[in-house]
């Protein structure tokens, strides 16, 4: 009986998403078969939603149960004014042996083709036997007007029978009558509502979406909106351009158009093609040639009403709209005097001039849910955005590009911006056009800083149809190499390095070299394509490129030579080769500052500052960062937009010499203006320097949403280093902002390591030794080592930037520690020591005393280690580093514990663990709260206690705890074999012979301790 229901599918798992729905459709079912349900289920939701594929597993389901299941469904028009189309559509499901074993629904059956009396028809109805009859009527929203009526009946007089009525409908498209018999029903309690709402993307990628990569899924379930039927069409699309609908989902969609008129079918074109501009004037001039539609007003009633007009007739020679039924939301005026068809100014304003046919094809389609009415009444646009993808997907493409051609001649007259009027004219444009190319080329400037691909897009158009004559090589040059830039902007780089590629062959003609007119565009492909090559990690070819350009007879100008330089000394940077290039950069610097050029000195200036800090010349490097500054500070905003990297390095050079709160100021002021100009490179590595500076000075949170929101801007643009090297600074971050321990951090610095590869530029090699810092010490020093001497390439880590090698020194101890090699520790912890007394800033210093302090502890010198640790914090404190000086301090405190001085542990531990809590810093919390110190022990144990060293005290107060070895020897930074030796020694000592035992005597101690006190 359920011809509709595909039995194949019986035994699959429900589809993905609606499985409470189903849920509740069964439990429903079940309880209609005790009379214990209502009557009836209202099933509502957008087109395309689900509705008739929930109806569809439900009979599968109801039909397992024994229950006679028919599935009709109501036609956009009633045939041939047949009543009760829906129900002679279910009982069509009947066969000859239904007739002749289920004689009462072969009698049902026979009612409803002979339009039998309601009242008749549901008096059969009631008698319809167990186990039940399921009716599930669909896309009721376009039943006939009898068919409405047996509804309504049923649902005030609902059958004692084990009946259940399923219908589904479209919210917008149900005509008032259908719409309040449901609504009495459900006040009545007679009716149960299931709205269907969208897919979530975890929905979508297991149902419609299945197979889908990532990205794409998350693409199309945005464009869909998460409607399934949305969500299929546009994945068949975009996976097969240019094919033919076919009898999928698409065409399932598109077959709404299909009764359409010319005029209606015109306007939903020019809708799609106008997108969010589609005015009802600017639809009204697109389709005029189409429409025939006379462009005077034509009010919808004649002055003086309707007199002379033939009743019923309108005035397009149809019915009035005031006679037709009124359905779903009409925009305002639409058939109203005075107004015309359709206002665009909401209120008593006059309406301006849309053609009557305009007005009555505009309704006729907002009746059929085909377009919908926004911005109260001013735009018009299809009831779903991807109804247009799919639209524009099915045009032949010359009425596509006549629609564009008549969109962009429509905006102009309307007064649009050339931004809005570009998208058509680049899909209209056939030949070389001087007019419509001047306006791309000022529209692709206006949007590149917010959208560099679609300026590129534009660029591309224009310069496909530029002539290839002597009189336009200029201007291709120029256009090519604004577009290279917009796509490397976008994140297009190797296509952006191509491009470039082929400019710089054509500058330099068949002789090798191009003429004088040329040099300038040759030396700005240079520098760009350089870049290019540089973010690729392709530092040998932008090192031959730029010095081929700096070696050209004759040179480039002054002031372009100096940029040359400073590229070519960004590309040393990268590959940690600066030293190469010094030289060459003092002298670019006097020539800069003989030219009086600020904006090159200041690009040296930054250049050098950078190179020096990474080299740990660090007065050097300060004097050249403290002119830059000054100098960088006198330029506007607007002047410094064409020199973002300017503010890189020199937000970068104050990080390294731990000026913070210089460092800070400077990448702020940069973010904010590269946001502003459109320039990602630049805000990438902007937003990275912020997080690093917030990081350090205790501001966590900050840190991490800065770091994320650079990882996002790196993943766009593209390139394996950079986005290596956002995802280590993530990584770190992460370590202080989740608990201790938390293996996410290890596995996000992991994906860091894997993304640079086997590259050995600057940004490759930090990712690396980051991933050194997230891995845990007590669970795998060896691999913290192997990292580490991997990228530093021997035990002193000399391949590592010297300014910054002090602090993997400290790693590089606390591994050897860990591994119990305390020689190597030693000697690894003297080494920090040397380069940080070098280098003269407090932090690397502080973690060379960190070092040192480890060295300490374990060699059972807790007093100096404690002093050792406090120093670092002092130093760390002097250049407002939060969270090494909270490190240090938190480290100190066990080693005063253990030293016997339990106030100064005490204090030490609460200045940590409040500096901690301050930053957000929630792994220094944790182990703050792990090592908090033990409080002094009282002798009332008749001296078992008072024999034992401090050191042996503690420990048997750990063990008391209910802690092992290996966690006393993390928390005291000891290792385990170290702890078993005290151990053992306590035994001896006291008497006992197992950690029970001396638990036991630990707290008797404890108890008579505070009698004492008491006392």
């Amino acid at each position: 009986m359920d011809t509709f229901a595909d039995p194949g599918r019986a035994d699959r798992a429900p589809f993905a998403g609606r499985e409470r729905e189903l849920a509740r459709l069964d439990a429903l079912s079940r309880a209609r078969a005790d009379g214990r349900a209502p009557a009836a289920v209202d099933v509502t939701g957008e087109p395309g939603i689900g509705k008739t594929r929930l109806l569809t597993e439900f009979a599968v389901r109801a039909r397992r149960r024994g229950a006679t299941v028919l599935h009709g469904r109501a036609g956009s028009a009633p045939v041939d004014g047949a009543p009760y189309q829906p129900f002679v559509d279910a009982f069509a499901d009947l066969d000859p042996h239904d007739h002749a074993t289920a004689p009462d629904l072969a009698g049902l059956a026979e009612l409803v083709e002979h339009a039998a009396p309601v009242r008749r028809i549901a008096t059969a109805l009631g008698r319809v036997p167990a186990p039940g009859l399921v009716l599930l009527l669909d896309d009721l929203h376009g039943a006939d007007a009898s068919s409405v009526a047996l509804v309504d009946h049923l649902l005030r007089h609902p059958p004692r029978a084990p009946l259940l009525l399923v219908l589904a409908r479209r919210e917008r498209q149900t005509p008032p009558a259908l719409a309040s018999a449901l609504a009495r029903a459900d006040d009545a309690g007679t009716l149960t509502r299931l709205v269907l709402g969208p897919l979530t993307p975890e929905e979508c990628a297991q149902g419609p979406g299945a197979g889908l990569p990532p990205e794409q899924a998350r693409d199309l379930h945005a464009a869909s909106g998460g409607n399934p039927l949305y969500h299929r069409a546009l994945a068949l699309t975009r996976t097969h351009r240019g094919g033919a609908p076919g009898p999928g989902p698409t065409a399932a969609l598109l077959d709404e158009l299909a009764p359409l008129g010319p005029a209606e079918r015109s306007l939903v074109e020019a809708m799609a093609v106008l997108g969010p501009r589609a005015t009802p004037e600017l639809l009204a001039t697109v389709t005029r040639e189409d429409t025939g539609a006379d462009p005077r007003p034509a009010p919808w009633r004649r002055p003086g009403g309707d007199a002379g007009r033939p009743a019923g007739e309108g005035i397009d020679g149809g019915p009035r709209p005031a006679d037709r039924e009124a359905t779903g939301p009409v925009p305002a005026g639409f058939g109203v005097a005075p107004c015309p068809s359709v206002p665009a100014v909401v209120g008593a304003v006059p309406c301006p001039s849309v053609p009557a046919v305009v007005g009555v094809a505009l309704r006729e389609l907002v009746r059929r849910d085909l377009v919908r009415v926004e911005h109260d009444g001013r735009v018009l646009a299809p009831r779903h955005p991807a109804l247009s993808e799919l639209l524009l997907g099915t045009l032949d493409p010359w009425r596509r590009r006549e629609l564009h051609r008549r969109a962009a001649a429509a905006l102009a007259a309307a007064g649009a911006s050339v931004t809005e009027r570009a998208p058509h004219l680049v899909r209209a444009v056939t030949v070389w056009d001087p007019a419509t190319a001047a306006q791309l080329v000022e529209a692709a400037e206006r949007i590149t800083a917010a959208d560099p691909s679609r300026a590129a897009d534009w660029l591309g158009a224009v310069l496909d149809l530029l002539p290839d004559t002597p009189e336009h090589h200029g201007t291709r040059r120029e256009l090519t190499l604004r577009r290279a830039g917009a796509l490397g902007s976008a994140g297009r780089v190797a296509e952006s390095r191509d491009l470039l590629h082929h400019l710089i062959d054509d500058g330099h003609g068949e002789g090798g070299e191009g003429g004088a007119e040329d040099a300038e565009p040759r030396t700005s492909a240079v520098l760009l394509c350089a870049f290019m090559e540089r973010h690729l990690g392709r530092y040998p070819e932008a090192d031959a490129l730029l010095r081929r350009e700096l070696a050209r007879a004759p040179g480039p100008r002054p002031d372009l030579r100096a940029r040359l330089v400073v590229e070519w000394g960004c590309r040393a940077l990268f590959a940690a080769r600066y030293p190469e290039v010094r030289h060459v950069a003092a002298e670019t610097l006097d020539a800069t500052r003989r030219h009086h050029d600020d904006a090159g000195t200041a690009e040296v200036l930054t250049l050098t500052a950078l190179g020096e800090a990474y080299e740990g010349e660090t007065a050097a490097a300060r004097a050249h960062a403290a002119e830059a500054a000054a100098l960088t500070d006198s330029f506007t905003d607007g002047r410094l937009a064409d020199h973002p990297e300017s503010l890189v390095r020199l937000g970068w050079s104050e990080a390294f010499l731990e000026r913070y709160g210089a460092a800070e100021r400077h990448a702020t002021r940069g973010i904010a203006m590269a946001r502003r100009a459109g320039r990602p490179f630049a805000l990438s590595q902007l937003l990275l320097c912020s997080a690093y500076v917030h990081l350090l000075t205790g501001r966590v949170g900050t840190a991490l949403g800065q770091a994320e929101e650079a990882l996002a801007v790196a993943r766009a643009l593209g390139g394996a280093e950079l986005v290596g090297f956002s995802r280590a600074i993530r990584a770190t971050v992460l370590l202080h902002a989740r608990p201790l321990g938390d293996p996410e951090v290890t596995a996000a610095a992991e994906e860091a390591a894997v993304t640079v590869g086997t590259a050995e530029g600057w940004w490759a090699t930090q990712a690396r030794c980051m991933l050194a810092h997230t891995v845990p010490l007590d669970q795998d020093p060896h691999r913290v080592r192997e990292v580490l001497l991997r990228a530093g390439g021997d035990r002193d880590l000399s391949r590592l930037q010297p300014s910054l090698r002090p602090g993997y020194l400290e790693v590089l101890t606390g591994a050897a520690l860990a591994a119990g090699d305390l020689p190597e520790a030693e000697r690894a912890a003297r080494r920090a020591l040397t380069e940080a007394e070098s280098l003269g800033l407090p932090v690397q210093r502080g973690a060379a005393r960190c070092a040192w302090g480890r060295v300490l502890a374990r060699r059972g010198e807790p007093a100096a280690a404690a002093r050792a640790f406090t120093e670092a914090a002092a130093d760390s404190a002097h250049s407002g580093a939060v969270l090494r000086e909270a490190q240090g301090l938190l480290l100190a405190a066990p080693q005063f514990q253990a030293s016997g001085d339990a106030e100064q542990a005490a204090g030490s531990w609460r200045a940590g663990r409040r500096l901690a809590v301050g930053a957000d810093a929630r792994m220094l919390v944790d182990l703050a709260d792990r090592i908090r110190p033990v409080p002094p022990r009282g002798d009332g144990t008749g001296g078992r206690l008072a024999v034992l060293t401090p050191r042996e005290r503690e420990i048997s107060a750990l063990v008391a705890e209910g802690l092992t070895n290996q966690a006393v020897a993390d928390r005291l930074c000891l290792s385990p074999r170290t702890v078993e030796s005290h151990v053992a020694r306590v035994y001896r000592k006291t008497g006992v012979e197992t950690r029970a035992g001396l638990a036991s005597l630990v707290v008797r101690d404890e108890r008579a301790a505070g009698q004492s006190l008491r006392g």
